[in-house]
């Protein structure tokens, strides 16, 4: 409620404050912030209103969203990486949310945001080239601490531990890179207690009840690529099996009838024969994947998310003269593509880079972000089910993940 009341006063603020008393406030702030971090300026955060109805806190059922963090990874090597907020009560969108509601963290959230997640009352952001996952209140993104997990890229959760995988060495195109691990991390006192080695510069993982799956790219070895997953027992953090799918994994995700779907970038700089991206489905037949079922499907996923019996994906060549892409639904069941294109023509016709994806399962409502040229603000989009846009708002560099905070 501290939360919501906060969002209130600043939207009053910027609703009826004149803009020369708007002016004189910002520089009072900005002089008072400067004072406190030495020679370091703070951005403040802005606010804009969004075409939406403001709500009451009460009127959202449990399993509606009350907002959404989104993570700006900002460009490697600047220390740029922002948080932006969602605020579907007050209808409000904040730039920068991280920074002041934080002023006493001198170099702000870091460089290179790579994923965002809330579990249980906390939000965490692995930022990969600080070497760190930052772990926030999810109600107020007010700083708790911090984990240092080298080269961090990925987190999921289960059994009230949190798993980060890492490409451990250092971030650098190498032909020798290192095997990557997951790290094991307690939510409660936000300690590493255990880790385990992978594959070469693992991606997403997805954390169950038992086991842990990685998917492992060998991004810094290309052409050389990775092309396992790894399966880990959950209970004794072992690594017990390395399943070969196609070169470069990135995704994994669960449907609700146990399979899953692994996602394979392939060769970036010649996808094509035997070196093409894919996409795997696996129906395990046993859960260490022991004995299972692959099928393999001609589609090129750069994101993906699964929402009831739908996979939503979207495709961004990387290839510099790639300009078509992809919005596309697969049917998890039949495994047939319903369509390439989730959003109206006029609206995807305006992307420069489609960058990350997130579906309301409350309403189905889409939000896809559009990193544009990689160096400057990005922009959000909402559709509704249909596609059709209904609003869309600018964003820090280079929008990727996101996630819904519920009340």
């Amino acid at each position: 409620m501290a939360f919501v009341a906060a969002l209130s006063f600043h939207y009053l603020c910027i609703q009826f404050v004149t803009p020369l008393y708007m002016k004189i406030f910002w520089l009072v702030l900005a002089l008072f912030l400067c004072a406190c971090r030495g020679e370091e300026l703070l951005i403040p955060a802005e606010y804009e209103r969004l075409p939406l109805e403001a709500r009451s806190l009460e009127s959202f059922s449990p399993d509606e969203p009350i907002g959404m963090y989104i993570l700006n990874e900002g460009n490697m090597g600047s220390n740029k990486s922002t948080i932006d907020y969602v605020d579907f009560v007050n209808a409000t969108f904040i730039r920068n949310i991280y920074s002041e509601r934080n002023p006493e963290v001198i170099k702000e959230l870091g460089d290179v945001g790579n994923d965002i997640a809330i579990y249980g009352s906390k939000l965490y952001a692995v930022i990969n080239c600080s070497h760190k996952v930052e772990v926030m209140d999810a109600r107020t993104c007010k700083r708790l601490g911090q984990i240092d997990i080298p080269n961090c890229r990925f987190i999921d959760f289960a059994g009230g531990k949190a798993y980060v995988s890492s490409y451990v060495g250092p971030v650098s195109i190498d032909p020798d890179a290192q095997q990557g691990a997951v790290f094991e991390v307690d939510t409660a006192s936000l300690k590493i207690t255990r880790q385990v080695t992978v594959g070469y510069q693992p991606e997403e993982l997805l954390a169950t009840d038992d086991y842990i799956y990685v998917a492992n790219s060998g991004g810094y070895r290309k052409p050389n690529y990775d092309n396992t997953l790894s399966v880990i027992n959950r209970t004794t953090m072992k690594q017990v099996r390395k399943l070969e799918l196609g070169l470069n994994l990135q995704c994994v995700e669960q449907d609700r009838q146990g399979r899953l779907w692994v996602s394979a970038r392939g060769d970036l700089d010649n996808p094509t024969g035997e070196r093409a991206p894919g996409l795997y489905v696996l129906t395990p037949l046993s859960p260490d994947l022991d004995e299972v079922d692959i099928d393999i499907l001609d589609y090129a996923c750069s994101v993906m998310q699964i929402c009831g019996d739908s996979l939503f994906y979207i495709h961004s060549s990387s290839l510099p003269d790639a300009s078509n892409f992809i919005f596309g639904i697969i049917d998890v069941n039949t495994q047939k593509q319903v369509t390439d294109c989730f959003v109206e023509a006029s609206s995807a016709e305006t992307y420069k880079m489609p960058y990350g994806l997130l579906v309301n399962p409350y309403n189905r409502q889409l939000f896809v972000t559009d990193a544009k040229n990689y160096v400057s603000s990005g922009v959000l989009h909402c559709y509704d089910p249909a596609g059709k846009e209904l609003w869309q708002v600018r964003t820090g560099d280079i929008p990727s993940r996101m996630v819904f905070l519920y009340k």
